[in-house]
């Protein structure tokens, strides 16, 4: 036996090995919830944010340990950054988990339940898309040139009416003003930018906090606007050293907080993911509920959790 064949040998068997190990080190990940506090001056407290539930039969129990975190946070309010589907449904049953949430939600809509961009090939092409043919400045903001024919709008339509049904309130270019405890605060909510849906509202003039919750980072603008909300990019979903350095330096918006011309953009790494062979995996980027301005009562609930 040569040493090559012994090299080669010994290389499988650290595959056979080590495969299994990460995979099982990843499905675990996937699974493991942070609470990240963002602390945004003038926001009321308490408020929560999460994005891309993808509800589905094998990720549901993960999706209601996620709103029973939320609801353990007591918040005076939830937003929801959309992508709630896969775009693969003929029906929302699953679409139900959301009735077991304590605190006024609001919501728009992503590309997933548009049924747009949902692989890699077609997610590539709208991404390009967004760069040569759309305006996602505020003075001319316009990016209705990606609603085409693969745009889904009766599958969206529908599962809109489901969540309304179940106590989410869904933006779709539209503005709510609404009490966080005592606080108001303005929600805007910008319908699904690569559908080709995204028209923003006009919204008057206020000393209320506004918030701008968008799905994909990449069509937001440098709209007037307190705090923008995404999230779209799952914090890249396996997130490498060299991809976290281009993250951090901002080269690449995946995962964190970003300026858009003075206001604070944070993307939120999501708290479901895209999956491979019907399972979740995520490495060294795990789901996340996004607190902001947390009460003392929240930071307690952290500090009991941790």
């Amino acid at each position: 036996m040569t040493l090559k064949t012994l090299n080669a040998r010994h290389l499988a068997l650290f595959m056979l090995i080590l495969l299994p190990s990460m995979t099982g080190y990843m499905a675990w990940e996937a699974r493991a919830v942070d609470v990240t506090v963002i602390t945004i001056d003038g926001a009321p407290r308490g408020v929560v944010y999460i994005t891309d539930p993808h509800v589905r039969a094998s990720n549901t129990d993960h999706v209601r340990e996620v709103i029973r975190e939320v609801n353990r946070l007591n918040p005076s309010l939830v937003l929801i950054g959309g992508d709630f589907v896969t775009g693969e449904e003929s029906e929302f049953t699953s679409q139900g988990v959301w009735r077991s949430l304590d605190a006024p939600a609001y919501a728009v809509l992503g590309n997933h339940d548009y049924r747009v961009g949902t692989d890699g090939p077609t997610g590539l092409a709208r991404l390009l898309a967004v760069r040569t043919s759309a305006n996602v400045t505020a003075a001319g903001y316009d990016v209705s040139a990606l609603d085409d024919s693969s745009t889904d709008t009766a599958f969206a339509d529908g599962l809109a009416t489901t969540l309304e049904e179940n106590g989410v309130h869904v933006l779709r270019n539209d503005y709510a003003r609404v009490f966080a405890g005592d606080e108001e605060i303005v929600i805007v909510g910008v319908d699904d930018g690569w559908a080709g849906m995204a028209d923003p509202p006009d919204v008057p003039a206020t000393d209320a906090f506004t918030v701008y919750l968008i799905h994909e980072p990449s069509c937001r603008a440098d709209w007037d606007a307190d705090l923008i909300l995404a999230g779209h990019t799952h914090g890249g979903q396996f997130l490498f050293p060299v991809i976290a350095q281009l993250n951090d330096l901002g080269v690449i918006e995946l995962a964190g907080m970003f300026e858009t011309n003075g206001t604070p953009t944070y993307v939120s790494r999501g708290v479901c993911s895209a999956s491979i062979a019907g399972v979740d995996l995520r490495f060294n980027c795990r789901p996340e509920i996004v607190l902001i301005n947390p009460t003392e009562e929240q930071l307690q609930v952290i500090g009991d959790s941790a």
